[in-house]
């Protein structure tokens, strides 16, 4: 694993999101009310609605389109809306939040 350090803790508040931009498209960082922060692909595979501007709840996040949930440490989707979206490995080091460039490059541009 290639770890990059893409900001602090602080960046994100509770219960809220912030994007990353990279060369093959956008990651959201999530960050829960027990300061877990799960990093995931922003877009809902259902109709593309930004996830970083879902409600994030407990480990998951609810599409702002249409609802969707998502589980933000496996990405499947919950109930009965079948779907999934791509989770990246996210470590917190002094407050830094560092993400797994490698899987980053994995993923394939949408």
């Amino acid at each position: 694993m290639s770890w990059i350090d893409i900001g602090h803790i602080s960046d994100i508040p509770l219960h809220g999101a912030r994007v990353v931009k990279t060369s093959v498209g956008c990651v959201a960082l999530f960050r829960t009310s027990e300061d877990k922060v799960l990093a995931a692909d922003d877009r809902c595979p259902h109709k593309g609605g930004p996830l970083s501007e879902g409600i994030v709840h407990g480990q998951s996040v609810t599409c702002p389109l249409h609802n969707w949930v998502f589980d933000l440490n496996t990405g499947e989707a919950q109930g009965a809306d079948a779907g999934r979206i791509e989770t990246y490995p996210l470590r917190i080091e002094s407050g830094r939040l560092l993400i797994d460039g490698a899987a980053i490059g994995k993923r394939s541009a949408a």
